[in-house]
């Protein structure tokens, strides 16, 4: 099985396409830290305006800290897409090239093919936040110092520097299990298709229609909401509240998880009886 999961790392990472999602990453971070090293003060001055006459802001609050959250609020939003690049490419692409009839034919059975393909997937997608993770906080702190971190949710939160980073290691966390979620959807679509493009795009179409439903306070959506993982994707904020939640993340974690399950013993399930004609 560990050479079976080599053999799939091999595949993800002997491709060019691999790589877009970690330049990409590495390009919107230089740019959101170039963009407030330019005007980082005006920006500032703009999120804490309406606050500017109850509080008296003093200290480095232009910090690292800042710039990461900042970071994290753009871009945790975009990643899942750069997951689903490979993730939607694990069956659908073998599928196409014909090639699972050969790879069938060598003592591995359908549910370890699964399995495989989808432990590489998972192991990709922890790289990307890992990435994520040392651009943002960790460029951010070399490049812009540390200081108390202001967080402006339902209520300001001012957090001080020895309360900080744990905060960001759980939110990335929190993040690895998310991404872990899109790759087992993109996965599970891969298992139906013929082709890259249209897991990519069933994957893509499903989070932004999810996306829209999680987020309108309409009464007709009440109902739905709490089954869909676009309603707990972003809950790593939670993480940024000064009384933590344990409740609410806890439902998170589990609501990730359990699509995380059903979504790879469905994948599982319709491939072991998926007609292999290639």
């Amino acid at each position: 099985m560990f050479t079976l999961i080599k053999l799939e790392l091999y595949k993800i990472f002997s491709k060019p396409r691999t790589y877009i999602a970690y330049g990409a990453i590495l390009l919107l971070v230089l740019a959101i830290q170039l963009a407030i090293k330019i005007d980082g003060q005006n920006i500032l001055d703009f999120m804490t305006q309406s606050l500017q006459d109850s509080f008296d802001f003093s200290g480095n609050l232009l910090n690292g800290f800042l710039i990461a959250f900042v970071i994290l609020n753009t871009l945790f939003i975009h990643v899942p897409f750069l997951v689903v690049l490979i993730a939607a490419d694990s069956i659908a692409g073998e599928t196409s090239a014909g090639t699972y009839r050969l790879i069938l034919t060598r003592s591995v059975s359908r549910a370890q093919l699964v399995f495989a393909k989808f432990i590489a997937n998972i192991f990709y997608s922890t790289t990307l936040v890992i990435i994520l993770g040392i651009l943002s906080l960790g460029l951010s702190v070399i490049l812009f110092g540390k200081g108390d971190l202001i967080v402006i949710r339902s209520m300001v939160n001012i957090f001080a520097e020895d309360d900080i980073w744990w905060r960001f290691m759980y939110a990335f966390a929190f993040g690895v299990l998310s991404m872990a979620m899109m790759s087992t959807l993109a996965l599970f679509f891969s298992a139906f298709a013929q082709n890259s493009i249209t897991p990519i795009i069933l994957t893509m179409s499903v989070t932004i229609a999810f996306t829209v439903f999680s987020s309108l306070n309409f009464s007709i959506f009440e109902w739905i909401r709490p089954f869909l993982f676009t309603s707990y994707l972003g809950n790593w904020r939670d993480f940024f509240d000064y009384e933590l939640n344990m409740d609410e993340i806890y439902l998170s974690l589990f609501a990730i998880i359990a699509h995380i399950v059903i979504l790879y013993f469905a994948t599982l399930f319709y491939f072991k009886r998926k007609d292999i004609v290639g």
